[in-house]
Parts: structure tokens; sequence; C-alpha cells
């Protein structure tokens, strides 16, 4: 049995489809089946019933979900302890990202930190549920940090740290009937025709929130599980309005952001476990993100 067999089989299990787990783990479908059928061989069970349309654990595939975990951080974290004698630090870091980093640059921070970790592999997963299934990966050990926003649990083992406050906009083209007023209500907007995120992705649940605080229902005709660029095209050609991080409204001068009246922030958090399970390698990227937060929030501590 092979740490990547293990890999493989909770790709499967946590997204219950050959297809979403071998682009979570950067595979094509044939080679990550083959993996999971030559693991069922090895132990002799089958661990999925792929009978019906939906695949679903059995129950030798339910007990041995419950230690796949174990073993596969176990030995992970024996990899990344033997660094020091290398003289580098080694490993591999899971980084759950988000499809916006606001004020956040990210991507410097990234970049950054393989320069002067060459040696550490970043593997980036972009879910298409929202980040909230992040937080079932952090615990479950199958990403090692994350971005989330809006969490709708703080679950004690992890540990959340605020990176920033972003306020949100309403976003419109120029001849639209509120595009030079200096700001605007929810109430205003309860009868547009909005394009944003699937209803799992924090910031749809903002704006959603923030209507029915308002005693409204959003309208969200149209559902882009994409960025802000897919958002901003369908705002230009007339399908809709939309809402915005204010940094991310900036990116796109040729349509107009109105401030709201009762101000919405979006607010993003680094996850990660509890600091004494972090390896060496994501606590490091751990500081760098905070560092690159700008010194608002209080740094890990580096495992030895």
């Amino acid at each position: 049995m092979e740490f990547r067999q293990l890999e493989h089989f909770l790709a499967v299990a946590g997204e219950m489809s050959f297809t979403r787990a071998a682009e979570r783990a950067h595979v094509v479908q044939s080679a990550l089946s083959t993996s999971v059928a030559k693991l069922e061989r090895e132990l002799g069970v089958a661990l999925f019933d792929r009978s019906r349309q939906q695949i679903t654990l059995t129950p030798a595939g339910e007990r041995f979900h419950t230690h796949a975990h174990d073993v596969l951080r176990a030995g992970r974290a024996a990899v990344d302890s033997v660094g020091e004698f290398r003289g580098s630090l080694v490993g591999t870091v899971e980084f759950g990202s988000l499809i916006a980093f606001g004020p956040l640059d990210v991507a410097g921070a990234l970049g950054q930190f393989h320069r002067r970790h060459p040696h550490v592999r970043l593997r980036l997963r972009l879910s298409q549920t929202g980040a909230s299934s992040y937080l079932s990966a952090l615990l479950e050990g199958t990403l090692d940090l994350a971005l989330v926003s809006v969490p709708d649990r703080f679950p004690a083992p992890l540990t959340l740290q605020k990176l920033f406050d972003d306020p949100l906009v309403f976003v419109c083209r120029g001849d639209h009937a509120v595009a030079d007023r200096r700001e605007v209500s929810i109430d205003d907007l309860s009868e547009e025709d909005l394009i944003g995120f699937p209803p799992g992705f924090g910031l749809r649940r903002l704006v959603d929130d923030a209507f029915h605080a308002a005693g409204r229902e959003a309208r969200t005709l149209y559902e882009v599980p994409a960025g802000f660029h897919a958002v901003a095209d369908l705002v230009s050609s007339g399908l809709g309005t939309a809402f915005m991080p204010r940094s991310e409204a900036s990116r796109f001068p040729a349509l107009r952001t109105v401030d709201l009246a009762e101000p919405v922030l979006w607010t993003v958090y680094l996850a990660s476990p509890a600091r004494g399970r972090m390896t060496p390698p994501s606590a490091q990227l751990a500081q760098a993100l905070l560092d690159a937060a700008g010194g608002q929030v209080s740094g890990y501590a580096v495992p030895r």
C-alpha cells in the first residue's frame, strides 16, 4: 500500500465522485480509478459501492476511512521531520484557496515562500462548492491550511486567524438607475437581477444574509462558480448587477461601484490545525501569509 493510494482513496471519499476526486488530486480519472481498485485488491475488500448512480462507502470503506487520515498524516509528518538533516525545509503543503484574495497578495506570498523553500511542494485546491468544505478537510487531515470566508462554524480543534475585512459594494453599468448615487440600501436593490456565486460560497451567503436582514430575498438569477472577471463580463453585457468586495470591484474601472448604506464586510480567515499539529512547512507558509496580511494577527510558533 502506497501513500498515493491513500490520497486517492480519501479524495474519492471526500468528493463521492471519481471525476471530482481526479480533479482534486490532479490526475486523470483512469489513473485514479486504477489506484483505488489496486488498493481494494491489496486489502481484499471493496471500499466503495459503485452499484448506484451516487457511489458510497461500504462498511469496510467506512472503517478504513477512519484510519486512513491518521496513517497519511503520520507518514507525511515522518517525511517532514527529517528535513532539517537535509539542510533545507522539505515536504508538502495542501492549501485550500479562495476564488479571490481581496487586498491580500496571496500569489506574492506563495511565490516568495517557494523561492525561500524550493523543496516544499505546494498543492493548491480550489473547492467548487465553497470554502466551507475546507474545515472538514482540515479536521480530517487532507488539508494543511485554508483560506475561508464566512465560516458557518469555528471547530475547536482548528485555529482561525482573521486576515482582513473588505466591504462589499454594489456593481453596475454606467446606465443603471443608481450608478451616480453615493450609496444605496439593500431595500433599493430588492428587484435587481443579481449575478453571484453558488449558495455554498461565503460571498453568496453574505449577500443572502444582508437581504434577509432587510426583510428581502436576493434574486440571484445567474450563478457563476468562477472568478470576478466572469461576473464583471456578465454585468458589462447587461445581464444583471452584482456585489463584489471593494478590492475586486476596483479592477473593473468600466463598471460603476456604489457603497452600501448598511455596510457588509467580507471577512477572510486563515484556518489551520492547532499549532502543535502543524508540520514545519505548513507553519512556515502560515507565517508567510500572516506577514502578507500586514502583521495584524499573531504569528505561529514553527515546530522544530
